[in-house]
């Protein structure tokens, strides 16, 4: 069958990679056309099915109201080509992963096409923009959820759904870790998005010159994890002189592994860091004007009462979450050292990972999608 997958950003690469490893293994004869990035792209070459990349996700990938409208331009020619290429080349079904700002006009494209749809990693309508959910039941024949929380909630919408864990547990269990440097450190992920990382590298670099000036920690280093759709040049103006701070790429799990801590912006990243049981602190912040607009948009405290997927799960707070203003030196600097310096807190944190992790399921979770997908497509009661 021909599988047509769209990817936007690094999180849907990582789940899309999984994937395309689960469909191939169920699917011989699979061909697969995809949006994504360089995981999708290796998992592509390993699988033995025909696969294509059509587009890289850094040409699309945009974070906030002031960067949607400066990059309004390139993200309507790409719908307009992503849907010219989907009717030239007839997939038996598209699946969308994440990404619900692009995703959902395909998905409302494909439908007035008669073409399936699958959704994969569902739009998080549970915190903001619920009117999505009549879209989702009209335009989408399945979605496809990755988180415990989702089931009460879309049960609730009557949104039919499949269920089979998180593929980041197999992602993390999986990976053979090396350690990235001698010594001690402190991890820091400042993001996938140049708007990310302009926000949280002044503050972690400056985090490194506090730390690093106090007894207990002047032969720390600290290692910033390059983004898959980053460069150097992203981060070295920030970086500047230091001669404690490393820059890494392709190695994010291995830096997390091995750290005393980290400093981890908001997203999958920081449920990776539970999975791998790394003591954490959440840090995200925006624009004013993006800021403004969230607080309209997002019904925080209503729905969730937090932005870390992994507090979701368990729903409670096993790691601090500093949003916007609370992101600053001096909190950050506190929670730093409680998470190196508080045992019993350090404790009580891996101990909340544990039932993170359980409440993921067991192992195996793209592939049981991957035959969930070809059951449905084979009109198999799933």
């Amino acid at each position: 069958m021909r599988y047509y997958i769209i990817a936007g950003e690094a999180s849907g690469d990582l789940h899309g990679s999984n994937l395309v490893r689960g469909l191939a293994a169920e699917d011989r004869s699979a061909e697969i056309r995809f949006w994504g990035g360089d995981m999708m792209l290796a998992a592509a070459g390993e699988s033995g099915v025909g696969a294509e990349l059509v587009r890289h996700y850094r040409d699309g990938a945009v974070m906030g109201f002031t960067e949607v409208l400066a990059k309004g331009f390139r993200l309507l020619g790409n719908i307009d080509f992503c849907k010219k290429d989907i009717l030239a080349w007839r997939p038996d079904v598209v699946i969308l992963i994440d990404y619900p700002g692009f995703n959902m006009k395909i998905a409302r494209f494909c439908h007035e096409h008669n073409i399936k749809v699958f959704y994969y990693i569902a739009p998080k309508t549970w915190a903001s923009r619920e009117g999505r959910n009549r879209r989702l039941k009209a335009w989408v024949d399945r979605l496809f959820i990755v988180f415990p929380f989702e089931k009460e909630y879309f049960s609730s919408r009557g949104i039919p759904y499949v269920y089979e864990g998180n593929p980041l547990v197999d992602a993390v269990d999986s990976h053979e870790f090396v350690r990235p440097v001698e010594g001690r450190y402190i991890a820091l992920l400042a993001g996938s998005r140049k708007a990310e990382i302009s926000r949280t590298m002044p503050v972690c670099m400056e985090l490194a010159d506090r730390l690093s000036a106090l007894p207990r920690y002047r032969d720390y280093r600290f290692l910033v994890a390059g983004a898959p759709a980053r460069s150097r040049e992203d981060y070295l103006p920030y970086i500047g002189e230091r001669k404690n701070v490393d820059l890494l790429f392709d190695r994010t799990y291995d830096i997390l592994k091995f750290a005393d801590a980290a400093v981890v912006n908001s997203g999958t990243a920081s449920l990776e860091a539970a999975l791998i049981g790394t003591p954490q602190v959440v840090c995200w912040s925006t624009s004013p004007l993006t800021f403004l607009v969230a607080k309209h948009v997002l019904r925080v405290g209503d729905h969730i009462k937090y932005i870390s997927l992994g507090n979701l799960c368990i729903d409670r707070l096993a790691f601090r979450e500093l949003i916007q203003d609370d992101f600053n030196i001096e909190e950050l600097l506190a929670e730093m050292r409680r998470l190196n310096e508080d045992e019993a807190y350090r404790a009580r944190m891996l101990a909340d990972y544990e039932a993170i992790r359980e409440s993921l399921g067991g192992s195996g979770a793209s592939r049981k999608v991957a035959a969930a997908m070809i059951r449905e497509l084979k009109g198999e009661r799933i």
